[in-house]
């Protein structure tokens, strides 16, 4: 018999790949990880990319990748990492994506998503770090925890500079592993719940430019982890002030990497 090897691990990264994504990488069944990141691809990803029934992490950020994101990504039942970051992707977020029940990383920033955040993804009972900024979204941050006992585990919840409306809903405080939440730059309003300080364990919350007014919860300055807040550009009462130093938001996936 002759010498036959599955490729399970494929890694052509920052080396300026130019085109279309390459079709032929899907007949790789037993791909498990696959990074093209800091490329040049262009075009859709293909509705093949369901082929990769093994896949655990996918990585394409940082490239020219667009059009939507086809549903047959729903058929990657074991992938725990997705980064398509830094693309211009279009189009709704699909609904398949919480069809993932292992997807562990969810990475969408700075593309062209439109719509609403599928309320679905609340579902993902292994999602520890989900990030939506920098896209063109709307609706409701109500809308998207409307789902008894959802986001259990997650950690991490990136929402900024987008179009989100209505208010800060006390039903957050649910969310009691998140440690990291940015709203900034969106069309927010209302006031800061208190409710909010069960939140055991969140250490950063950015809340600056949006519409929000009223008190910050004076409980809030004597949480045991909290090391930042940033309130700017809103309509606090006299009094409220920030916790830390305001810093530039920098999103490197490499961080959340396996």
């Amino acid at each position: 018999m002759g010498d036959y090897r599955v490729v399970t691990e494929l890694e052509v990264y920052a080396v300026s790949i130019v085109g279309p994504f390459p079709v032929p990488v899907t007949n790789l069944f037993d791909l498990t990880r696959l990074d093209m990141h800091n490329n040049k691809l262009t075009g859709p990803i293909p509705p093949q990319i369901g082929r990769l029934k093994r896949l655990k992490i996918l990585n394409l950020r940082w490239n020219k990748l667009q059009d939507v994101l086809p549903s047959e990504i729903g058929e990657l039942k074991s992938l725990t990492h997705l980064y398509l970051s830094f693309n211009n992707f279009k189009g709704e977020i699909p609904k398949e994506l919480a069809s993932l029940p292992e997807l562990r990383y969810l990475h969408l920033h700075q593309n062209r998503f439109s719509g609403r955040i599928p309320a679905e993804l609340g579902t993902l009972e292994k999602l520890q770090h989900l990030d939506v900024g920098n896209n063109h979204l709307v609706g409701t941050i109500k809308q998207l925890i409307s789902m008894y006992g959802c986001f259990p585990s997650l950690r991490n919840l990136y929402l900024n500079n987008n179009y989100l409306t209505g208010g800060f809903p006390a039903k957050i405080a649910g969310l009691t592993n998140l440690e990291i939440l940015y709203l900034s730059y969106n069309k927010l309003s209302g006031v800061i719940p208190h409710e909010i300080i069960h939140l055991p364990r969140l250490t950063s919350l950015h809340l600056d430019h949006n519409q929000f007014a009223g008190r910050i919860p004076e409980a809030l300055y004597r949480h045991p982890f909290l090391k930042e807040m940033y309130i700017a550009g809103n309509s606090f009462q006299k009094g409220a002030k920030s916790i830390g130093v305001p810093k530039i938001l920098e999103l490197a996936d490499s961080e959340f990497l396996v």
